[in-house]
């Protein structure tokens, strides 16, 4: 089965899921800035990651408005978070994302990234820098808001090559 690999990441957690899967399918990989729809006629399979900014996969839009374009094609989507992975974190994410037609057509993972607040575009810090200071007020907080409230000050890395097998086997099983 020929597939692509497309991401767009901010800060590299949504990369190095792509290059891991990427290399255990041998599939060719492509920033999202460099694909188009017509680039993946000759694939079979079309993978897509992108990190998530307030449950908004980044870049998904290119695989929703394409679907009718990627006929037949088994497509997987990932997204990356810092939050562990809980069901209420992909109701949360696949309802924002995708409507119950493109659901049909499109399998999704969540691929536990992580959080480094100095990679992040100077806009998105300043977002992030409002919700510390949010948090900071709180008197009580839930653990993923003090998971987040830590990360901000001490990055966190939870990728993990095994969080891949799922939807390796998913495409292999194709």
């Amino acid at each position: 089965m020929r597939t692509a690999v497309i991401y767009r990441s901010k800060t590299g957690f949504a990369r190095k899921y792509a290059e891991w899967i990427a290399q255990e399918l041998s599939a060719d990989l492509f920033d999202a800035s460099d694909i188009t729809a017509g680039k993946l006629e000759p694939y079979d399979a079309v993978v897509y990651g992108g990190g998530l900014y307030a449950v908004g996969i980044n870049g998904v839009s290119f695989i929703t408005k394409n679907l009718d374009r990627l006929a037949g094609k088994r497509i997987a989507v990932f997204a990356t978070g810092s939050s562990p992975l809980k069901q209420k974190v992909i109701d949360d994410v696949t309802a924002r994302n995708f409507t119950p037609a493109q659901m049909e057509r499109i399998r999704f993972f969540y691929l536990r990234g992580g959080f480094d607040m100095e990679k992040l575009p100077w806009h998105l810090k300043m977002v992030m820098g409002l919700m510390g200071w949010m948090l900071r007020r709180k008197k009580e907080l839930n653990e993923d808001e003090a998971g987040m409230l830590a990360a901000m000050d001490t990055p966190a890395d939870f990728t993990d090559r095994k969080n891949i097998e799922e939807l390796v086997r998913y495409l292999r099983e194709g």
